[in-house]
């Protein structure tokens, strides 16, 4: 889909890169020709990842980061210092949650999505710019959130981070323009990947009768998304987020709410 010099010479850190969408948006940036670094809390995931990536030729650096750990984030980023010089594109990916009425949900809980979806992308997106784009006075960021256009229910935790990632991607957007770096996310819908395991079948195949295309999207609907943002073709674009969700955000329900 893209071209394979599209991104030669430049780096390109996917967070949560070693399953589901970060794997794929690596597999995307690799094939268009750019030195990849993927960070995930476990090695397991990132060591079969690699080797994956590898095998199909691309230059993989893989390094654990836990991105609600400052001390971490700032390793991460010497260990692409030291290997690279510089980084050209950040793709925040990493993040997690679980499906929870707000009434039942504890307050850690609460507070442990908001620290991993919000207060964790914060850190590594400033150390980012702070480390490379800044001073490079170049960079482009893609955040990945989710479809909290009509508020997200039954999981009002990470509908409250993603839209204030949502809105940290429109301040800094702003902020950021002038030293040349680009900002924007992209919202999934329902999408086939493997952190869809986490939530119950038949919560699952209700939703989809609620979405325009009556289907679920996949991890590439989003990783070309990504990679396009992330792109030169992109180059008007910033504090925009754009939507992948088969239509689901213009009408029906979010998930079934009894």
């Amino acid at each position: 889909m893209f071209q394979s010099a599209l991104f030669e010479g430049e780096v390109v850190l996917v967070t949560g890169g070693g399953t589901g969408i970060g794997l794929a948006c690596a597999r995307r940036f690799a094939e268009a020709g750019a030195k990849l670094v993927i960070a995930s809390r476990s090695m397991d995931h990132l060591g079969p990842a690699r080797d994956e990536l590898e095998a199909a030729g691309a230059e993989v650096l893989a390094r654990t980061c836990d991105i609600r750990e400052g001390e971490e984030v700032a390793a991460l980023l010497e260990a692409i210092s030291e290997h690279h010089g510089r980084l050209d594109v950040l793709v925040n990916n990493a993040g997690g949650q679980f499906p929870s009425p707000a009434i039942s949900m504890k307050p850690k809980g609460f507070e442990a999505v908001i620290r991993n979806n919000l207060i964790g992308t914060f850190l590594i997106t400033q150390a980012a710019a702070q480390r490379f784009f800044m001073p490079q006075r170049s960079g482009r960021i893609v955040s990945i959130i989710a479809n909290i256009a009509r508020g997200f229910p039954g999981m009002a935790h990470t509908g409250a981070a993603r839209a204030g990632v949502d809105n940290l991607t429109k301040t800094l957007a702003v902020e950021w323009v002038s030293d040349g770096i680009r900002v924007n996310a992209v919202a999934p819908g329902i999408i086939l990947s493997s952190g869809m395991a986490n939530y119950p079948p038949a919560l699952i195949d209700e939703a989809l009768k609620h979405i325009p295309m009556k289907r679920a999207g996949s991890e590439d609907d989003v990783a070309h998304l990504v990679v396009f943002l992330a792109s030169s073709a992109a180059g008007y674009i910033t504090g925009e987020t754009v939507y992948v969700d088969g239509g689901a955000k213009l009408w029906g329900e979010n998930w079934p709410i009894h």
